[in-house]
């Protein structure tokens, strides 16, 4: 009878209480960072980066421990995590199962599109494990991430990044619940300075933007973040766009004609 009262105690704890059991988190992210620090390189000024995938194939005993970490992870673990620290969890889990789905192919791949668009599309493949079920790239991005109400925050674009050239850049830094924001608008601002990517044509007289602001440009207009359209980002990174100070001034009007620049998926290799 003792023994019978004591399984029903234990099966009754809140999952908050037996999450608490399971091993704890690193929260640094120190393997993901230690692997960023040593196989992404800083470009164009600091404004985008290239990955030695190479690199990280040597090193692909390591990123799989980190992968393991991340699957490790449970729905009840989770949910006692701070917002911040769910974000930093998804936003690198994003990255990391990126970097091993290119390894599956490297050196052979070209660019992330050539897994396919239907069969083997890499972002809607289920091939890990996270939050205790089968996942996909996709899931993280726009059901966990992007979802209404979770944490509606449109610097998911520079937080996630796809393996290819017209992404914002892979940072150099894991994100971490302490600095999120700090890291976010860092992330954010190298991507609006990086003219590849995001510039002002003054012959056209016109904002030429990465067409992630045409995909999702409804992310830039619910308010979040001070945004409210795709107009307004232009307005405030204006002076990341533009060099003379007539051409600032003239997209801080919002009254600047916007067009989409072609999106680069050739894959974002250092050695390419």
């Amino acid at each position: 009878m003792r023994r019978r009262q004591l399984l029903l105690a234990a099966t009754a704890l809140p999952l908050s209480r037996r999450a608490a059991t399971q091993p704890a988190f690193d929260h640094s992210h120190a393997a993901w960072d230690a692997l960023l620090k040593k196989h992404v390189r800083l470009i164009a000024g600091g404004n985008a980066s290239q990955v030695d995938y190479r690199g990280f194939a040597a090193d692909r005993a390591v990123l799989a421990g980190y992968l393991g970490e991340l699957s490790a992870v449970t729905p009840a673990h989770y949910e006692g995590w701070s917002k911040a620290q769910q974000y930093a969890f998804l936003a690198n889990a994003y990255n990391a199962f990126t970097i091993e789905k290119v390894l599956t192919r490297y050196p052979r791949l070209q660019s992330i599109r050539d897994f396919g668009r239907v069969i083997g599309n890499p972002w809607k493949d289920e091939f890990f494990v996270l939050l205790g079920a089968r996942r996909s790239l996709d899931w993280i991005e726009h059901e966990a991430m992007r979802a209404p109400g979770v944490f509606d925050d449109p610097r998911v674009h520079v937080a996630v990044n796809c393996a290819s050239i017209g992404c914002p850049m892979l940072g150099r830094d894991a994100l971490v619940a302490a600095r999120l924001d700090v890291q976010l608008d860092d992330l954010f601002r190298r991507f609006m300075s990086d003219r590849s990517r995001n510039r002002y044509d003054p012959q056209a007289q016109a904002a030429e933007l990465s067409p992630i602001f045409d995909w999702y440009g409804s992310d830039f207009a619910r308010g979040h973040r001070g945004f409210a359209s795709v107009g307004d980002v232009v307005a405030k990174y204006a002076d990341a766009l533009a060099d003379r100070r007539e051409d600032v001034e003239r997209l801080r009007t919002k009254t600047v004609p916007i067009r989409f620049v072609e999106y680069d998926w050739r894959l974002n290799d250092i050695g390419r």
